[in-house]
């Protein structure tokens, strides 16, 4: 049976689409940052296994990679799900373990590097899926302020960080070619009740069970072999953002990524 690796695997979306898909046969390696929620996640999900990480740092990104690299033969799905909400109205401005722009460090930038890690993994289990948790809230970046050390707020930096994941998405499908890997990236559902709803906004207005199922047809719905560089709202394929499709946006994007993972 196949095998995925989900980010933020031990708490909401990412929790329930591993019990879903471990019920179904998957090998479920199951991200997350605290070893009592691993744990936790591991006894709801038959046959699991922990990788222990905290995606604020860099350095345990690449760790993450190498021991993900040295104990798996295959990877049949990376799903890039982990993130740090908007959180509640007025949250101050907050930096990584690297001094990055958190909401851009955790949501977008660490994703880049643990999948460009994971890469030549992904293409030796070939046919393989990427497949990116975005959002429907987007907004362009400003390459100027990319860290959002002027008029900084959650939600502008939330926001950001989730239309960098779609820019990627898209200049990741054009580089894998035809690698055999697929990448997609999708709205699940909008204000689903998990934690980090709850604790931006106070109400949730969709369950997780509807975002579960969007994510989960991406991971492994057969209609959508082939189907690469598409952002999806819930289950239909959707538009993002505009600056997703301006092509020097993506290149300027994908540069600093490298140059800040380097």
């Amino acid at each position: 049976m196949p095998t995925i690796l989900i980010t933020g695997a031990t708490d909401g979306l990412g929790r329930h689409v591993a019990r879903d898909l471990a019920e179904d046969g998957w090998t479920v390696l199951l991200h997350g940052r605290s070893r009592e929620r691993g744990e936790a996640a591991l006894a709801e999900v038959p046959g699991a296994r922990l990788y222990l990480a905290d995606l604020s740092s860099l350095a345990e990104v690449r760790r993450l990679a190498d021991e993900v690299l040295a104990h798996e033969e295959r990877l049949d799905v990376l799903c890039n799900n982990a993130g740090v909400g908007s959180g509640a109205r007025g949250t101050p401005r907050a930096e990584s373990a690297d001094g990055l722009e958190l909401r851009f460090a955790v949501n977008y930038l660490s994703h880049f590097l643990l999948t460009v890690r994971l890469l030549e993994l992904l293409k030796r289990s070939a046919p393989a899926r990427i497949v990116n948790v975005a959002s429907a809230g987007q907004q362009a970046l400003d390459f100027d302020d990319v860290q959002l050390e002027r008029g900084y707020s959650g939600t502008r930096a939330y926001c950001q960080s989730k239309l960098a994941q779609i820019l990627f998405t898209i200049s990741l499908a054009e580089r894998l070619g035809d690698s055999g890997v697929t990448v997609t990236a999708l709205h699940p559902a909008t204000y689903m009740h998990t934690k980090m709803v709850l604790e931006s906004r106070g109400e949730s207005l969709n369950t997780v069970e509807r975002g579960a199922r969007a994510t989960e047809r991406l991971i492994a719905d057969p209609a959508l072999d082939g189907v690469t560089g598409r952002y999806f709202n819930g289950e239909q394929e959707a538009r993002a953002d505009p600056q997703a499709y301006d092509a020097g946006a993506r290149e300027r994007l994908w540069t600093l990524s490298e140059r800040l993972t380097s």
